[in-house]
């Protein structure tokens, strides 16, 4: 293709949440794999002070070294200036994946990847994202939700009564297991609660489930695909940070051991957990499976998944017959056709 027909995507990453390396390591795998025959590719990464920076492509983890300040307004202008401009949010974790950027892009009339405001808002709070799947009945673990300036030692008592021991605790608005500890008494559940309460001032206490890890990734927007489902492992008690991006040492099993009736069911609630929560593009959800018991439980949903070559979003996709450059490929498309969908409803 010539330049001018060149689709112009934009790659947002970095950020100022804790996940700000996992988001750069993201976005060195995605560059290397966007077609740079069919894309014009403007780099952006976003500093730990929130600084935008235009970056050299081949080195977005090394922004704060080589990249060059720019405006927010130069890069809205930049993108109005060609009509088949997308925005590709790599921010993992809050002030990315929480509905702010994508408030920025929707005001901006910028077509982005992956979910809308509201459907980020609600998957990255985890309080609200579970209340949501209680009102309309889809099963999960029993878990309490705490703001910090309700912390008193009966509520810790109440949550405990409620779903005995061990726990596990996390801040509600973060991913990528930062944050996330076990506690096995209430000396322990004081402990994880002081470490989630300095990522996010709501915490949520999750029972402790005994069953397999399965994942389920979501590819769409009023029409979905689900993929074979995958089970993890992990190397320690829980799939952790260190799993996640360091040492590679959860075991991965893709497709996940189950039946047939198994894996059709397991796709079929990911699929309606996927609308329930009003993702659109992309997510990947968790699941716990109590075999014998209360069957798959939805752990969480994540609207912007690890693309690391490690990470089970695209893992899950590539047994699933689509390649990696195949899935950025379709995302692109799904944004240009999110866009148009909302831009029909907004007043001109």
């Amino acid at each position: 293709m010539t330049s001018p027909q060149r689709i112009h995507v934009v790659v947002l990453f970095g950020g100022e949440s804790a996940e700000h390396d996992v988001s750069c390591v993201t976005a060195a795998h995605v560059l290397r794999a966007l077609d740079n025959d069919k894309y014009r590719i403007t780099t952006v990464g976003i500093t730990r002070q929130g600084q935008w920076c235009l970056v050299n492509e081949h080195s977005p983890d090394k922004l704060v070294a080589t990249g060059v300040p720019i405006s927010i307004t130069q890069i809205v202008a930049d993108a109005r200036s060609n009509e088949r401009t997308v925005v590709l949010p790599l921010l993992h974790g809050p002030l990315g994946e929480d509905g702010t950027i994508q408030g920025v892009l929707e005001v901006a009339n910028i077509p982005y990847v992956g979910s809308g405001v509201l459907g980020s808002a609600v998957a990255m709070d985890k309080g609200v994202a579970k209340q949501l799947l209680a009102v309309n009945g889809i099963p999960q673990p029993k878990y309490v939700s705490l703001h910090e300036q309700h912390i008193t030692d009966a509520a810790l008592q109440h949550a405990i009564n409620t779903l005995g021991l061990p726990v596990f605790v996390k801040p509600a608005n973060m991913g990528s297991s930062i944050g996330v500890t076990k506690a096995r008494n209430l000396s322990e559940l004081r402990e994880s609660i002081a470490l989630a309460i300095t990522y996010d001032e709501w915490v949520l206490i999750e029972e402790a489930i005994v069953g397999r890890e399965i994942e389920v990734a979501v590819l769409g927007n009023l029409t979905v695909r689900t993929s074979l489902p995958g089970e993890i492992t992990p190397s320690s008690e829980f799939y952790d940070y260190n799993d996640k991006y360091v040492s590679n040492s959860a075991q991965l099993k893709i497709p996940a051991p189950l039946t047939a009736v198994e894996t059709e069911a397991v796709q079929k609630l990911a699929a309606i957990i996927f609308h329930t929560l009003r993702a659109e593009g992309m997510a990947r959800v968790d699941f716990f499976y109590e075999e014998g018991g209360r069957g798959f439980l939805c752990n969480e949903i994540n609207t912007i998944p690890g693309f690391t070559p490690i990470s089970m979003y695209p893992k899950l996709w590539q047994a699933s017959g689509v390649s990696y450059s195949q899935l950025l490929d379709e995302l692109i498309e799904l944004a240009f056709d999110r866009h148009s969908r909302r831009r029909r409803n907004t007043a001109r």
